[in-house]
Parts: structure tokens; sequence; C-alpha cells
């Protein structure tokens, strides 16, 4: 266990400066989003109802309520969470591919560390799920905040407090996934995502141990997982005509979910075991 914690502390300080350099960036475009489209706010607002004599009624009725959700508008908010997504997805395959980078590929010295390769395998996956958690766990913590400062800025009478989960769901419904509102939605979304990053590193390891002929291989891993998993789906729409319930459906969804999961991990550990040699 030892060895393996120090194979993840190794990977994350190996990505940290990116990671902190992201963490500021996201900080500091979100304040500058909640202030500038706040002030842009109350611009309007002393012109229209404080000057001109428009009533608190007609305001919100043209301009709604300040909310988190107004701040969803603005690139210096979403732009941050974008850069955070594409640099990760960018890092699922850099993980792998930098150790092989360069003349004295660095992938053999870890290979011949006094270690299993189970324990080198699973700490680039804890790696990759602890980015994950620590971009979503400070984004989560920035609406609090700047919902507060909002509260400052702008008259409470003029605010409506929306829940977190509820910020992206006009504009952006995709990042709701990021932000589910129940422990289920929690569950659901980041194993189907976990999922993902174990078949995304199989295909990179096929294609490590056999190249060309891998990547062929990958892509037909990729399509077989998708169509087990999605399988109880196909059966449901095409076959049976919405004969389950959808709690069994469910269940069907979190067993086959757990096949493509297991099949991943282990044809993965195989390659590394079998296929990869120093």
């Amino acid at each position: 266990m030892s060895k393996y914690i120090k194979l993840v502390h190794f990977e994350f300080n190996r990505f940290s400066n990116i990671f902190f350099i992201l963490i500021g960036i996201t900080i500091v475009s979100q304040i500058i989003s909640v202030f500038t489209s706040a002030n842009n706010y109350l611009r309007n607002l002393n012109q229209l109802v404080y000057r001109e004599g428009m009533t608190k009624e007609q305001f919100i009725e043209q301009y709604d309520y300040m909310s988190l959700h107004q701040l969803t508008a603005s690139v210096w908010f979403i732009g941050p969470i974008a850069l955070c997504i594409v640099t990760l997805l960018i890092y699922l395959f850099f993980i792998w591919y930098r150790d092989w980078l360069g003349k004295n590929s660095f992938i053999y010295r870890l290979l011949m560390l006094p270690t299993s390769r189970v324990n080198l395998y699973m700490a680039k996956v804890t790696t990759i799920m602890l980015l994950v958690f620590g971009l979503v766990g400070l984004q989560l913590l920035l609406l609090h905040i700047e919902n507060m400062i909002l509260g400052i800025i702008v008259p409470s009478e003029y605010i409506m407090d929306l829940p977190v989960y509820e910020t992206f769901t006009y504009r952006y419904e995709f990042l709701v996934k990021l932000f589910p509102n129940t422990f289920m939605q929690f569950s659901v979304y980041y194993s189907v995502g976990l999922m993902g990053v174990l078949v995304l590193f199989t295909v990179i390891l096929f294609e490590r141990c056999f190249r060309w002929k891998g990547i062929a291989i990958g892509i037909i891993y990729c399509i077989l997982s998708a169509l087990v998993f999605t399988s109880p789906l196909i059966v449901q729409s095409t076959f049976l005509d919405n004969f389950f319930y959808p709690i069994e459906l469910l269940g069907l969804i979190v067993i086959t979910g757990l096949i493509v999961t297991t099949a991943s991990i282990m044809v993965s550990l195989y390659l590394l075991n079998n296929k990869i040699t120093v």
C-alpha cells in the first residue's frame, strides 16, 4: 500500500504545476466574471430605476433577477471550466505517453521498480480521479463564494438564490453531470466517467504494445465496450419494447458497466505484465 501511495504522490506531483495554474486561472477568471456581471447589472439598475423611474417589476421583467445563472453567459466564467476539461482530457493520454517520450523511455524505469505493476496502473487511474474531484470541488466552493459576493454587491431584492445544480441547467445542461444534485446521480455519472478512463487506458496500452495494429484493436475494443455497456438500452428499445422497469434497467446497466470496467482492468494489467518487457 505504501508503494502505491508513493506512486500516486509521484504522479500527482508531475502534474501539480499545471493543476495549480488551472486553479489560479479558474479563481481569477470567475471572480472577474462576478464583478463585471454584477457591475453591468447595477449600471442598468441605476440608469433605469433610480434615474429614469422604471419600476422594480418592470426592470426585473426586462433583466430578470441577478443570479449565478447570469454569470454563465460570460466567457470569463465558462472559459476556465472548458480549459480544465480540455486539459484533463489531453492529460488522459499524456499521463501514459509522457513516460515513453525521450531517448531513454522513463516507462522502463517505472516498470523496473520493486513493486507490482498493478500499483503503477492504479496510481495513474487514482491521479486522474483526484484531479477531476479536485477541480470539481474547487468549482463547487467557488459557486458559493461567488453567490456571497453577488449578495454583497447587488441589492438583496434583485437577487435570486439558485441551487448549485441549477446554475448550468439552461445554457450548459451537459455540465449538470459534473455537479449532480443527488448521490445517486453522482455515483452514476462518475462511475461511467471512471469506466471511460479505464477503457481509454486499455486502448492506449493496446497501441503501445502493438503500434498500428494496436490502434485498430483499440478501436474495436472501444466499440465492443460501448455495445456491452449500452446493450440493456438497445435491447429495451429495439426488441423488448420497454419490457424492463426503470430500476431493473438501471440494475442491468450497472452489471454491464461492471463487466466493461473489470474487463478493461484485466486486459490492461495483462498487457502491462506480459506485453511490455524491460
